[in-house]
């Protein structure tokens, strides 16, 4: 089947600054990953070689100066040395298992130095996600001209309606295309500025368009690349320092890193109240804000 991700950095742009923290702060640990399937899919037989063998293409994709470029301008907190290494780094499938039971469930166990490791997870959600539409026929069904239309309709409608929104779809993509498109078209509707009314009247929109966390789209349609961290920085430390302490020694070691720059601080991972109970007034004055993910307690899907 053809090559699904083409590109180095088709990937979200928290991979990237974790990736950085992670060759700072622990350039040693190892780590296993294990694929949580919340739905309990049973996957088509043969599923699991597909997917392999999109796996097995990836030592082929490799970081290109035009990335880099892009990278380096818009992912600013990041230091020189590091583009070095993003220029070196290849991908190793030896990292990835996978496998298929009896039923269908699909099997995949991801083992390695966590600096490594970690940048197959949206590989794999991505390449999970536009095979099975292709395998289920969705592609030959797909109208890419009224989707367009579609997708106009609810960018205008979102944006016309106070709507900031950014798009965070890699992992659940129709298709590498499809993102393209829906990108695309939100970015031309927030570029317009407003709508004309039935009156002939202009007004502007009361919401925004600012980004997408797909660095190569970032990039292609002139955009922001959004994201800061992940969960499985936090779930990490949890090993390290313990339920208590690990908010507060991951923003502790984030800020050392970043020098107070990428400064949104993902504080949900295990509630509120173990958050805020150790919030230091010196770590509220080194981040800009707060992003909230999950609104809940979170389970983590990850084992590390």
């Amino acid at each position: 089947m053809e090559q699904i991700v083409k590109h180095f950095t088709d990937n979200d742009a928290y991979t990237y600054s974790c990736m950085y923290y992670i060759l700072q702060k622990y350039p040693r640990a190892e780590v296993e990953y294990t694929f949580f399937d919340r739905n309990h899919t049973k996957y088509p037989k043969g599923f699991d070689a597909l997917l392999q063998e999109q796996v097995n293409y990836m030592p082929t994709v490799v970081i290109t100066d035009e990335e880099v470029t892009f990278m380096r301008e818009k992912m600013y907190f990041l230091p020189e040395w590091f583009f070095t290494y993003l220029r070196g780094f290849r991908f190793n499938p030896k990292e990835v298992n996978i496998s298929q039971d009896e039923e269908g469930h699909l099997n995949i166990l991801i083992r390695g130095k966590w600096y490594s490791t970690i940048i197959w997870e949206m590989v794999l959600l991505q390449c999970i996600s536009q095979l099975m539409h292709t395998i289920n026929g969705d592609m030959d069904k797909y109208d890419a001209s009224l989707e367009e239309q579609r997708t106009r309709a609810k960018a205008e409608r979102a944006l016309k309606n106070g709507l900031i929104i950014s798009d965070f779809g890699s992992r659940r993509r129709f298709s590498f295309d499809h993102q393209d498109m829906v990108v695309r078209v939100f970015k031309e509707v927030h570029d317009a500025g407003g709508y004309t009314d039935e009156n002939g009247q202009f007004t502007k929109w009361n919401g925004a368009f600012p980004g997408t966390s797909n660095v190569y789209l970032a990039m292609k349609h002139n955009l922001t690349p959004i994201g800061t961290m992940s969960h499985q920085l936090i779930e990490f430390e949890e090993n390290v320092s313990g339920l208590f302490e690990c908010n507060f020694n991951v923003m502790r070691k984030f800020s050392d890193v970043y020098d107070g720059d990428n400064g949104i601080f993902l504080y949900d991972c295990f509630g509120d109240k173990v958050f805020f109970n150790n919030l230091s007034k010196r770590m509220a004055m080194m981040y800009k804000g707060l992003r909230v993910d999950s609104g809940r307690k979170r389970n983590s899907s990850r084992r590390l």
